[in-house]
């Protein structure tokens, strides 16, 4: 019979913590199931290097029904839902009126330099300085809002309707203070 040494114990014990305890990490693991949910129900490709939660969250309220003054999964209008999501992906309280969105909580951003997770703001065809819906802009033109006729769902920023009542982004400082 072979028998090990204290020390031969000893370094065994050791390798096999430092193997055991090197299968914890910090870095947050990535639930493949999670994406391909949301790529399904936004119906567009997510991609390693675009910021998962914002799209996790996004498509937890795709067909959420319109509720003018909602802000829940029950019902929701558009700044209810702008507001739900960044309060969830990136900790920040934004006013409660899309105006104010657009007046208080963000800077300006041309259309061509829209980034995800800024907001879109329109105008109602009227009353062209001010803004009376918002949505989150996500990419490739494509932006989540709550649409009074439809609930909660994806459109692009090159939909006529879009397009002729486009106001500006708008860029939240996403850092956490």
């Amino acid at each position: 019979m072979y028998r090990l040494s204290t020390l031969t114990k000893y370094l065994l014990f050791a390798i096999v913590v430092l193997a055991l305890s090197s299968c914890k990490t910090t870095a947050p693991r990535l639930n493949y199931y999670q994406l391909a949910h949301a790529a399904i129900c936004l119906d567009m490709d997510i991609e390693m290097d675009d910021y998962h939660p914002l799209y996790i969250e996004s498509a937890k309220w795709i067909g959420t029904p319109y509720r003018y003054g909602g802000n829940s999964i029950r019902g929701v209008d558009c700044s209810g839902l702008t507001y739900a999501i960044y309060k969830k992906v990136y900790h920040k309280k934004l006013n409660r009126s899309s105006e104010d969105q657009r007046t208080k909580d963000c800077r300006r951003v041309s259309r061509n330099r829209l980034q995800e997770g800024d907001l879109v703001f329109f105008h109602d065809g009227q009353r062209k300085r001010k803004a009376n819906h918002v949505g989150i802009y996500l990419k490739e033109g494509r932006f989540i809002h709550a649409s009074s006729s439809q609930g909660v769902i994806v459109s692009s920023l090159s939909e006529p309707y879009y397009k002729k009542r486009w106001m500006q982004g708008g860029r939240v400082d996403k850092k956490r203070r």
